[in-house]
């Protein structure tokens, strides 16, 4: 991965919130926990994998609190089931996303329903789990992960079929908005991130694989910042929605994708 950003280390943003992240064994959810950390919160991860958890948790400064659970976050009681180890929560990160591609002619109803929990049901999930205790508190932040996708990727789209996908993510931003509007008294806030092609562990060989190719839609080629942006760079954004110096900003998507 080319991981040419350097994040400021600004330490203390974050010093006495706890803040859950789901997805946090790799790639963007595994680039927030770090960066988190390194402005003081106290860290609950959670992922499927408790071997990729484990790697997370090493990666961690020594001195920071963190917890690793092993969830199913489309389950419902799973995610009752953490809420009532976990209790009280500052800031959830709803990362946890993806799906299955094809075209549409090709996609099964399992094909479409999978996709749909991954990014819809688990989002639902963890903030009805955790929200009531942060309206009764008076504070929380809830950042939830959309995706440039939203509006139709060229390269998704043309390469392989994405609509599970990017009907997904859009609807990541009604829930975001809706929500924004009801908790309006609450001093809770609600906003979305919407990544571009992002050099994940996962994402990043599939797209570089299209350069290679010479392939017309490339990401290199049709992002205006002609790169792949950097899991750090995600993690930044989710930070600033995180953090106090947001206090004012709900119900919006910040988009991090090289100005496509």
């Amino acid at each position: 991965m080319d991981d040419t950003h350097q994040a400021p280390l600004r330490s203390g943003r974050l010093r006495g919130r706890t803040a859950l992240i789901t997805g946090a064994g790799l790639g963007i959810g595994r680039a927030c926990a770090l960066r988190f950390a390194q402005e003081g919160a106290r860290l609950v991860l959670v992922d499927l994998a408790e071997e990729r958890l484990a790697e997370t948790r090493a990666m961690l400064p020594s001195d920071t609190t963190a917890s690793c659970h092993t969830v199913n976050v489309t389950e419902e009681t799973q995610v009752a089931d953490l809420a009532a180890v976990i209790g009280d929560l500052d800031i959830l990160v709803n990362n946890v996303g993806g799906g299955r591609p094809g075209r549409i002619w090709d996609l099964s109803v399992e094909d479409w329903d999978h996709t749909m929990r991954l990014s819809l049901r688990s989002m639902f999930l963890c903030t009805r789990a955790f929200l009531p205790g942060m309206i009764e508190r008076g504070y929380g932040r809830i950042v939830c992960m959309s995706s440039g996708a939203r509006n139709g990727t060229v390269w998704n789209a043309l390469h392989m079929g994405a609509c599970a996908y990017s009907t997904a993510k859009a609807g990541v931003i009604g829930f975001v908005r809706d929500l924004a509007i009801e908790l309006q008294d609450a001093s809770v806030t609600i906003n979305a991130v919407a990544p571009g092609p992002i050099d994940t562990e996962l994402a990043g060989p599939f797209l570089r694989a299209m350069e290679e190719k010479s392939l017309p839609y490339s990401p290199f080629r049709t992002v205006p910042m002609r790169r792949l942006g950097t899991p750090a760079e995600v993690a930044d954004a989710v930070l600033y929605l995180a953090s106090d110096e947001a206090s004012y900003v709900t119900g919006t998507t910040l988009d991090v994708a090289g100005g496509r």
